[in-house]
């Protein structure tokens, strides 16, 4: 892990530990940073209550949806749909995560990647806590649809759903940070007193559910400390644009001969533009470290031997820290060749980059991967495509460390028209062995698509109570290994045949019984209800035979 990262500085500061703090939540926690499970009724009523806000919102509501619209729709024409022409459960997954990890490089609690795995839980089949909206959300949409699938209107009022609860969210910290710094939300701000308010927020953001929301005296010391970084002046500067911006956009409203103050819902649409905007202006960190990482790689192949990942020197930008174990499990450690690697792609998308932010999300290393397949998706426009369009698109496209246009060597060629062989002539374009075939081709951008064997080691929260981290001593005994083939090695290129497609509705085992067993008591309740029908039906006979009896028999 790069251990100049502001927030890993911050959590150094106040916890001692090297390892970023992971998803935790700001509603509904206490101040000891303990969690308490939400009641399911309490959580369907904030979403629907929300969605509604949505669904029926005014001008920028409404504009909004329209921007949402307009960078999902040719991911959402690309994917699999059911036969009325709508998205299922799987596909409805890959779309939202897709969305959140493209544009805001946020990691959304319950649309998790579920490492590569055939066999995973339904969307719906979750815990209810707080933290697994999305699930009620779509259940909610699904309902509403009548478990037809969702369309791409449904999908947008989803995704622009999660982003209200998220943005709302924010609130609960903005106030924290007003207290903090010894305001109320009912008075307006100088500009300066609204520099210390946001950086305040900022600050509390990257601490996660570790920050302390109510000792005034700790937040101020603390904020002491950490200002006399050099950190500090590229946090306030990504805080002071976000408030000119804002000037700049309203200026039509504001008296150029006044000093300007800021009120409660002034530093509140301030605030929603920074969690907009925050996982771009730190994925520049990212960026930076993809580009130090590159420089260890001599073969280009997108992976560093592992005693050069630990061997950085002290004056070093980045310290890698993170366990051979902690690499192993999210699929950074290629272990093929003679001499352990570090994936360049794969490391830099595991949960030790992303910082903890809220109940809903954690804010990760944006997906350079996620952005090249959206290109082939607006270009095919299908769930497949054949293989030889498809090495022409890619030949013509261009990546942070690949030129267009480019020739893909021979066995990368035939590697495709193999894949397309399995699938009836094409290839699929959401699945693990197109994902493999990619990290091949862009080998600093798409990580390998590794079989995790615990899709929870994929995810921030995973790693909130277990080391993931070594000490200098350990990383020192790391780097003094080498083998006979160090850097002179070519990289072999290696194949996995297992394919897992990401978005397709795949009918279980389990869905078939169920099937069966729903037709089974169908039949039974039908069998029920003729029986009882039939027993009406006697008893109307036999009331009526006795009254025909009574009716006919003589008084002797």
């Amino acid at each position: 892990m790069a251990a100049t990262k502001f927030f890993v500085l911050v959590l150094g500061m106040t916890l001692g530990s090297c390892f970023a703090s992971t998803a935790g939540s700001f509603r509904g926690v206490r101040a000891d940073g303990v969690g308490r499970t939400i009641a399911v009724q309490e959580v369907e009523l904030s979403i629907r209550d929300t969605m509604e806000a949505v669904l029926q919102g005014d001008g920028a509501a409404s504009k909004q949806l329209g921007t949402i619209e307009g960078r999902i729709w040719q991911t959402f024409q690309a994917l699999p749909k059911n036969d009325m022409g709508r998205l299922g459960p799987r596909a409805v997954r890959y779309l939202v995560h897709n969305y959140f990890v493209k544009e805001h490089g946020w990691l959304i609690q319950g649309l998790e990647p579920h490492g590569n795995q055939a066999e995973v839980s339904e969307i719906h089949e979750v815990n209810i806590l707080q933290d697994k909206a999305p699930a009620l959300v779509e259940s909610l949409l699904e309902a509403r649809r009548a478990n037809h699938g969702l369309s791409l209107a449904d999908a947008v009022s989803m995704i622009a759903t999660l982003e209200r609860l998220i943005f709302d969210e924010s609130l609960a910290l903005l106030q924290a940070s007003y207290t903090l710094n010894g305001f109320t939300p009912v008075e307006s701000l100088e500009e300066n007193s609204m520099h210390e308010v946001l950086t305040s927020y900022l600050l509390l953001f990257q601490l996660g559910h570790k920050g302390n929301l109510s000792d005034a005296r700790l937040h101020r010391a603390l904020k002491n400390k950490v200002s006399k970084r050099d950190d500090w002046e590229t946090l306030v500067e990504f805080e002071a644009d976000a408030v000119y911006n804002y000037g700049f956009a309203n200026r039509h409203q504001s008296n150029p001969f006044v000093e300007q103050r800021f009120t409660f819902q002034d530093s509140t649409e301030i605030v929603e533009g920074l969690a907009h905007s925050y996982g771009k202006w730190q994925n520049m960190e990212c960026r930076q470290m993809k580009e130090d990482l590159m420089e260890l790689d001599a073969d280009g192949s997108g992976s560093i031997p592992l005693n050069r990942f630990y061997g950085q020197q002290d004056n070093s930008k980045y310290q890698f820290t993170e366990s051979t174990e902690y690499l192993r499990k999210i699929g950074a450690l290629d272990e093929q060749s003679s001499q352990a690697k570090v994936r360049i792609a794969n490391y830099l998308q595991g949960p030790s980059n992303c910082i903890a932010s809220s109940t809903y999300y954690s804010v990760c290393c944006l997906s350079e991967c996620e952005l090249l397949l959206n290109e082939i998706e607006g270009k095919v426009q299908s769930p497949t495509v054949e293989p030889e369009r498809l090495l022409h698109l890619v030949g013509n496209m261009s990546s942070s460390s690949v030129d267009a246009p480019w020739q893909l060597p021979n066995v990368m060629e035939q590697r495709l028209k193999d894949i397309a062989s399995h699938h009836d002539g094409e290839v699929p374009l959401h699945g693990r062995l197109l994902g493999e075939w990619l990290h091949y081709a862009f080998p600093n951008e798409c990580p390998y698509p590794h079989i995790a064997e615990e899709a929870t080691a994929l995810t921030p929260s995973h790693w909130l109570d277990k080391s993931a981290s070594i000490d200098k001593e350990q990383r020192k005994t790391l780097a003094e290994v080498t083998t006979e083939a160090d850097q002179t090695e070519e990289a072999p290129i290696t194949w996995s045949h297992e394919e897992v497609l990401h978005a397709h509705e795949i009918p279980m085992a389990r869905g078939l019984l169920s099937s069966m067993l729903r037709v089974v008591m169908q039949v039974v309740m039908l069998l029920g209800l003729l029986r009882m029908a039939l027993g009406s039906w006697q008893l109307a006979s036999d009331v009526r035979k006795e009254k025909k009896t009574a009716c006919c028999e003589l008084p002797f």
